[in-house]
């Protein structure tokens, strides 16, 4: 006996649930193509004014240069002291931020009990809503004293306690994200783990975080993607002062001002410059320039997420 294919259609096929349908298809599409056509008019405006900011400031003296003198009416525009002062914040926010968040994660996946995870994850969460503002002000007020009160040598206004309260700041961006990511962690592997004699420790850092690396180094880029992007902790912690990286006393660049690209781009637009001046334009070129490093961490961590993905069955 020939076996025949017999499709049936589970869906009503009255003609007015078939209009409703269509309409909700091209209404979801159009959210989802409105996000596509915001970022690229973002993107579109950044380049204009930046294009037109190169045609007064020169590529070689903009990415080469080592001096950041912005005036109503020109000035010097070398783009690396603000680079560098980015990445210093960024790079020890990240010593704060990861380990901390990492080990809140671990916590709150493997060894909090189901009353106390209720209690904790929303306090993260809390944590996460704070404005940023409230962050600076107690960067500057409370955290540079108490620095200097246990003998740290900062100024008034320095990169450490910026960093430090940028970090603090992500560190609920990690601790969700990587929580999230050990959670979809099969408990079959945990048991095989228990099975073999391992200690809940053991479990832990030899089973889950390494079956969940993918997830968790994705919480870590989007945690520094936002670090790079901060602009109100820095603006009131850090300073408006550009310097350049001291290579011969690396400390003294945490305990003394500097200026971000973030805060550099509040300066340019809160300034006396006119528009269309090249201090007003520096903000283009340096939203862009921002944009692209932001942008290439993201694709550096969708790549990883999809090269070291666990699949489980």
């Amino acid at each position: 006996m020939s076996e025949r294919s017999i499709d049936v259609d589970l869906t009503r096929s009255s003609s007015g649930q078939f209009v409703r349908e269509r309409i909700y298809k091209w209404l979801l599409f159009g959210c989802a193509a409105l996000t596509v056509i915001v970022t690229g008019s973002i993107i579109l405006t950044l380049a204009v004014d930046a294009l037109t900011f190169f045609s007064k400031v020169s590529l070689t003296e903009f990415f080469t240069g080592t001096e950041w003198y912005a005036t109503s009416d020109g000035g010097t525009f070398g783009v690396w002291p603000l680079v560098t002062s980015t990445l210093i914040i960024t790079a020890v926010s990240a010593i704060v931020s990861v380990p901390t968040g990492v080990a809140a994660a671990v916590y709150l996946s493997e060894y909090a009990s189901d009353r106390m995870r209720s209690v904790l994850k929303p306090s993260l969460e809390v944590l996460a809503g704070i404005p940023t503002v409230v962050y600076g002000y107690l960067a500057l007020i409370y955290l540079t004293p108490a620095l200097q009160w246990v003998g740290v040598p900062v100024s008034t206004f320095n990169l450490l306690s910026a960093s430090i309260m940028v970090g603090i700041m992500i560190i609920p961006m990690v601790s969700s994200l990587s929580e999230d990511a050990m959670s979809s962690v099969p408990d079959s592997l945990r048991q095989a783990g228990y099975g073999m004699g391992a200690t809940k420790f053991e479990v832990s850092t030899g089973i889950v975080i390494p079956a969940a690396v993918s997830g968790i180094f994705s919480s870590f880029i989007l945690a520094l993607s936002r670090a790079i992007g901060e602009t109100m902790i820095v603006v009131m912690a850090a300073g408006l002062q550009p310097r350049m990286f001291n290579f011969s006393n690396p400390l003294d660049n945490l305990l003394s001002s500097g200026q971000p690209m973030t805060a550099a781009m509040v300066n340019a637009v809160t300034s006396d410059a006119t528009g269309g001046s090249a201090t007003y334009l520096s903000m283009f070129a340096l939203g862009l320039t921002l944009f692209t490093i932001t942008f290439a961490m993201n694709l550096a961590s969708d790549f990883v997420a999809a090269r070291y993905q666990e699949e489980y069955q």
